[in-house]
């Protein structure tokens, strides 16, 4: 009894040091990833050759003299060399102060705060629909294996992946709302509508095309990659022996193929957060939606380095936790990751 209860207590042990190194290592390459994708932000920010002076003052730029431009630009900190300016925009984000928006002219956090609730609902929503889509589809393709129906949804999923966002996106517009007037052309509120004014269903309203546009992109790759696993499973030993002993169809594919398909989609789900963040870009653009990714474009086409700066650790933390929920979930199905967190599979 006690040589078990050791084994046991040294096995516990293991597994603690291992989820240690596991969060440990996952902290350190967060705090690196930032690091460096700030600096490089920073950097491209100070080669381009937008003059945020100039986008600053904007219309008024004729009426405004070279001592003006001056005192502006010293008041932002432009005047500066490009390692004070990164040293003491990263000892502000330190003390967790990240800037004032120059387009906006209020702290780079108010700004985020107020676009990330329309953002999140969004890709949140797109996320979803992508997902169960894209889950389904694969889930007829790989059952219908062979067919019509398996080559339709293959070409369709083909189609939607070599296919740009951008253009998905002014395709719908221009179909759903301009031709058809179902929803709306942009904006996330009514026009003209004050903002107490403005009720759920509105905001619902006016996301539901975006939140529809982005959630197509997302699905061509769920679909092909559960129609390829769904088709590795049936094609295993022992969905054979279920066939034997007479099962088909949908009772096949619920009692064997939706377990052993559903988490590696999950997996895909959670590592596309990438091309997540990038569609919503695009798509906020198009349809004129307030959200971060159409304030991660107004800042960078007017040299709004603290904003742009903002948005580019929102945006990495946003893609890491991703990666990180899908690692996770790998762990947590995989025996041997389960066992030790830190060994790669």
């Amino acid at each position: 009894m006690s040589g078990l209860h050791e084994t046991v207590t040294a096995q516990v042990k293991g597994q603690w040091r291992g989820w240690i190194r596991f969060a440990g290592g996952r902290v350190l390459r967060l705090l690196l990833l930032l690091a460096f994708v700030c600096f490089v932000t920073f950097l491209l920010a100070d080669l381009s050759p937008i003059d945020p002076i100039q986008a600053y003052i904007g219309a008024d730029m004729m009426r405004v003299g070279p001592e003006q431009r001056a005192e502006i630009g010293a008041y932002w900190g432009l005047d500066q060399p490009f390692a004070e300016r990164l040293l003491r925009w990263a000892g502000n984000l330190l003390q967790g102060d990240m800037g004032t928006s120059m387009i906006y002219r209020e702290p780079v956090s108010d700004v985020i705060a107020d676009r990330f609730a329309s953002s999140a609902a969004l890709m949140a929503t797109s996320w979803l629909l992508s997902g169960i889509i894209g889950f389904a589809l694969g889930s007829i393709a790989a059952i219908r294996q062979g067919g019509i129906t398996d080559r339709f949804i293959q070409s369709v999923c083909y189609t939607i992946a070599s296919t740009p966002a951008f253009w998905i996106a002014l395709l719908a517009m221009t179909i759903f709302a301009v031709w058809l007037g179902w929803f709306p052309v942009g904006l996330g509120v009514p026009a003209g509508v004050l903002a107490g004014d403005v009720t759920l269903l509105d905001r619902l309203y006016h996301m539901a095309l975006p939140a529809l546009t982005l959630s197509v992109a997302g699905i061509a790759p769920v679909a092909l990659h559960t129609r390829a696993k769904l088709i590795e499973v049936y094609d295993s030993d022992y969905v054979l022996f279920a066939r034997a002993r007479g099962e088909r169809g949908w009772k096949l594919f619920l009692r064997h193929g939706l377990r052993n398909a559903a988490l590696p989609a999950l997996m895909l789900q959670f590592a596309s957060f990438s091309e997540l963040f990038g569609g919503a870009v695009l798509a906020e653009q198009v349809f004129s939606y307030p959200g971060l990714g159409q304030a991660t474009v107004e800042a960078g086409l007017r040299g709004d380095v603290p904003l742009l700066l903002g948005l580019v650790i929102c945006s990495s933390l946003f893609v890491f936790t991703g990666n990180l929920l899908a690692d996770s979930i790998h762990s947590a199905i995989d025996p041997k990751r389960r066992l030790h967190p830190e060994v790669k599979s």
